[in-house]
């Protein structure tokens, strides 16, 4: 019942939310944009989960009403958004749908399996089919909450809320043969949920998740080979937490963002600093309530949190910290409607993603990425580039003498690209671009194994 009424109580929002009008008024307006087509799921989907694959493409998965509420896998071709193999795995529930890519590059899937208990199931793509990793429906009861993670040495992990173990934490491991649990089975001292999982850089897992014997306040624990111990206090958080999310900072310590009971239910972001936890920033730094915090770490080493914002429609949001305060990136409320069950992640070329459900497109998915000419200008690579003619009249050329070229875009003064070319592999350093542009200012972004930077060009 407790499960039931909290999916209940979410999905209220998304009906108070749906008649909010989007206007549009500015460039920068048009910073963060659609992937394909907003909308592009079948029918309603609940928990996204977003990741991409070492060649840079954007997976999400989703449970989808539209597909009998089974777990659906898709990706971005760079035109579409395409399955993944079967439309429809087996059928999923709310809270349990977990993406991520084994450091081979095979997407694997956890979610909540409907045909086997509501237990635990993961399952992989190996280039055709979607095969179970082990038994299906592994864990001893009903898993809430899956959290799909890989350890440094490449073996999946499983946290999960264990309805076998009195509701309390279990992290479970695939050995290459079967399902074993790291360290004790429900180790948490009380029910836990919201539970999300990561690997620090040296290769220890660590939950956080809302702590019921301490008034659901955050608690955070590591494995140190042997026992499941708190890093820091448990309970740390002013108040009640929800939607806890964890990630490591480039110093390799550990961060959490949630929605902060204890600071009028806005999104806070905290640190462990080896010693205790610590705000980073102000607590409670957003507009209005902040629900589905999902909580990432740019290239640049900055946090990034995106979340539905109260103070702003219940629209889709993303905030990052830069070093002093928390600052929205790109427009406060992008989406054109009420967005819900965030996942952010960022591109192996440093582009912020979110997906979630969009109410404006009937809770369908959406994927929408900060991509224009504004985004890199302040964090330029270290090789840089030259344009010369500049001024130019119809081509110039783009040089780069430490870096191979991959792409090249240009942008005219609202945002818009005008041109757009990736470069063979062993062009080299320099690259002659030929265009037919009326005369004003735009902006060259191009991009290289190293990153991005971003120049002015004169066309005359």
């Amino acid at each position: 019942m407790k499960k039931l009424g909290y999916i209940l109580l979410l999905l209220f929002p998304v009906v108070a939310f749906a008649q909010q009008p989007c206007y549009k008024s500015s460039p920068l307006e048009y910073a963060w944009k659609n992937v394909g087509n907003a909308g592009f799921s079948a029918g309603m989907v609940f928990e996204t989960s977003l990741a991409f694959s070492p060649s840079g493409q954007p997976y999400v998965a989703f449970m989808d009403d539209g597909d009998s509420t089974k777990v659906r896998v898709m990706k971005f071709d760079g035109n579409s958004w395409v399955n993944v193999g079967n439309a429809g795995l087996p059928y999923g529930l709310v809270y349990g749908t977990s993406l991520a890519f084994s450091p081979s590059g095979e997407p694997y899937v956890a979610f909540l399996d409907a045909l086997n208990y509501q237990k635990a199931t993961v399952m992989k793509y190996d280039g055709t089919n979607w095969v179970y990793v082990g038994n299906a429906g592994f864990s001893a009861a009903e898993a809430w909450f899956t959290s799909l993670a890989f350890s440094p040495s490449g073996q999946p992990c499983v946290a999960y809320e264990d309805y076998g173990n009195s509701q309390k934490a279990t992290v479970m491991e695939f050995n290459g043969s079967s399902w074993v649990n790291v360290g004790n089975a429900g180790f948490s001292a009380g029910e836990a949920d919201s539970i999300s999982l990561a690997f620090s850089p040296s290769g220890q897992p660590y939950v956080v998740y809302t702590d019921s014997v301490k008034s659901w306040k955050a608690t955070v624990m590591k494995y140190d080979g042997t026992h499941w111990v708190n890093v820091g206090n448990a309970g740390f958080s002013a108040g009640a937490a929800n939607f806890t999310s964890l990630a490591f900072g480039p110093s390799d310590q550990p961060y959490v963002a949630f929605k902060d009971y204890g600071n009028s239910k806005k999104a806070t972001v905290m640190e462990f600093n080896d010693t205790n936890w610590v705000y980073v920033g102000n607590a409670g730094f957003s507009e209005g309530e902040a629900d589905f915090t999902s909580l990432a770490f740019s290239p640049s080493g900055q946090p990034y949190v995106a979340y539905t914002d109260g103070g702003n429609g219940g629209k889709a949001s993303v905030m990052k910290y830069d070093g002093t305060n928390w600052g929205y990136f790109g427009n406060a409320g992008f989406s054109e409607g009420a967005a819900v069950y965030f996942s952010l992640a960022f591109s192996p070329f440093g582009n912020p993603y979110v997906s979630y459900a969009d109410v404006a497109n009937y809770q369908k998915a959406t994927v929408m990425k900060y991509d224009s000419v504004y985004f890199g200008i302040n964090e330029t690579n270290e090789s840089g580039f030259s344009l010369y003619p500049n001024p130019a009249k119809d081509k110039c050329k783009v040089h780069c003498a430490k870096c191979n070229i991959k792409n090249i875009q240009i942008f005219n003064l609202t945002g818009e690209k005008v041109y757009g070319a990736d470069i063979s592999s062993g062009t080299g350093d320099s690259v002659e671009v030929s265009f037919d542009l009326p005369a004003g200012v735009y902006f060259v972004k191009v991009t290289d194994e190293n990153g991005m930077s971003v120049q002015k060009l004169v066309v005359e």
